[in-house]
Parts: structure tokens; sequence; C-alpha cells
């Protein structure tokens, strides 16, 4: 007895330092990863700070000795950031809440309707996916030119509002399937309409899928690069994508705006990492449900 209880023991202590062995080398595993994808983020936020000639300097600089916030400053007077930035963020509004209502809208009627055929819609839908954006950017030009929309925000808006993009339909069809249809009954069976089924029970229960296609939409629109190019022209109706890619195309091989791009880099990233950070919640839960049921 005395042998068996010394072998448990041994054994309860061989797994406690196995099991504290794989934590460390998880959290080493994590760290390491972290500090990979961070390094880029730090190195654009200590180029912005720098002077001309620590940006050339060879060892390279890791920090600048005296941070030049006055970059920041120099950077977005370089070019009108500001009529840059308020053009995107007109243009990120308007497509988030037609990503979020449209979406929401067309995944609940692949979620809850029984129509002829609408398994095969929901496929051709999603075989949408399949097909490379550049495809069709010409047909697309040609449409828009047609209707008088090139140089204004309606290209780059509209198509937001008729559910254009597959993949947020697909996350709210997938998150409206775990929701009870007895739900939806009880509410016809009081004499709510259909409408009023999807904006007042079925809006509210799903935010945290809404939260996700927001955070996604928002992050696609306001880092768009090729659509703003094809559809704007004008200087005065560029986006901040636009107005960074003018600052990189004046550089060359020339070091002279490289801490301008680095600070108009930062400020880029920004609204992103913000939104994420107080959003972060309601995306998880959101990602996570809509995987719940196929």
């Amino acid at each position: 007895m005395v042998k068996l209880f010394s072998i448990r023991n041994r054994n309860k202590r061989v797994t406690k330092a196995s099991k504290f062995a794989g934590r460390g080398i998880r959290l080493m595993v994590l760290t390491i990863g972290a500090f990979i994808f961070l390094f880029p983020l730090y190195w654009m936020v200590a180029t912005s700070l720098k002077t001309l000639p620590e940006i050339s300097a060879f060892p390279p600089v890791w920090w600048p000795k005296v941070p030049r916030w006055s970059n920041y400053a120099e950077a977005w007077a370089y070019l009108p950031f500001a009529t840059f930035t308020k053009n995107t963020c007109i243009i990120s509004v308007a497509v988030v809440i037609g990503s979020v209502m449209s979406a929401s809208l067309v995944g609940y009627g692949f979620a809850h309707f029984r129509f002829p055929g609408r398994d095969v819609l929901f496929v051709i839908l999603l075989s949408t996916m399949m097909v490379p954006s550049m495809v069709k950017l010409i047909p697309l030009f040609i449409l828009f030119r047609n209707l008088g929309w090139i140089n204004t925000f309606l290209p780059l808006t509209v198509p937001a509002y008729f559910a254009a993009e597959p993949f947020f339909v697909f996350l709210m069809r997938q998150f409206y399937r775990t929701v009870p249809k007895e739900l939806s009954e009880a509410a016809r069976i009081d004499g709510c309409s259909e409408p009023g089924i999807w904006w007042h029970i079925m809006v509210p229960l799903s935010k945290p899928a809404l939260a996700s296609v927001a955070i996604f939409s928002f992050q696609g629109v306001w880092n768009d690069f090729t659509q703003p190019l094809v559809f704007l022209n004008q200087q005065l109706r560029k986006t901040l994508a636009l107005g960074l890619y003018s600052i990189v195309g004046q550089i060359g091989e020339s070091v002279q705006l490289w801490h301008y791009a680095m600070a108009i880099s930062v400020i880029m990233v920004l609204p992103m990492v913000i939104i994420f950070l107080i959003f972060q919640r309601f995306f998880v839960q959101g990602v996570v449900m809509t995987g719940i049921k196929g």
C-alpha cells in the first residue's frame, strides 16, 4: 500500500510538471507570435516620429532620441487630409449601415423562410464569393459610368444596401438559424408582421453578429484602395487610402516623405484598433455563435 501510494504521488507530480511545462511552452509561443505581429506596428509608429537622418541611419534607430510629433501636423497639412478623412468617414458610415441592414434582412429571409429554390439561390449567392473582385471592376465601371455615378460616392455606398457582400449574408443566416423558431411563431400568433418580427425580435437578438458584420464592413471600406482609385478621380473626392498612396507615389527612391507616410498610416490604423478594442467582446461572440448550427 505504501509503495502504491508513493507511485500515485509521483505520477501526480509528473502530471503537474508536464502541465506546467505545457503552459510555459504555450505562453512562449504566444509571446513570440505577438511580438512578430506587433513589431511592424511598433516600427511604423517609431518611424513616424523620427527625423530624416534617423530614418536613413544604419544601423537602424529603433526609437528616436527626441520624438518629432510635428511630423503628424506636417503630414496632415501636406495634402488635404481633412477632406480625405471626411470622405472616408462618409463612405464608411454609409456602407456599414447598408451592410448591416441588408445582410440582416437577407440572412433572416434565407434562415426562416421556405420558398422554392431557396437553397439553390443561397448556393449561387455563396458562389459569387469565388469570383475575384478585379474581374468585376470593368463591368461595374461601365455600369456606373452609364448611370453617371463616376466621381461620386454612390458606386462605393449603394451596393452595400443590396447585400453586395455574400459573406455577411452567410454570417447572419448562420446566426438566425440558431434562434428558436418558436419566438417568430409566437409573434405571428400575436399578429406581428414579418418585418415587425425581423425588426423587433431578430435584430435585438443578433447584436453580436451585427457587430461582427459592422467591424468587417468598416475594416474593408476604411482600407479599400482599389474601388476609390477606379471610381474617384477628383482630388477633393479622394479617400485616406488614396491620399496615402499619393505620398508613397512621390517617395520613389528618396526618404524625404517616409515619416509623413508613416504618420498617415498610424492615423489610418488608429480607428480600426479603437473600434476593435471597444467591440471585441461582441465581435468574438458573434463569430463563435454563427458557427454553432450549420
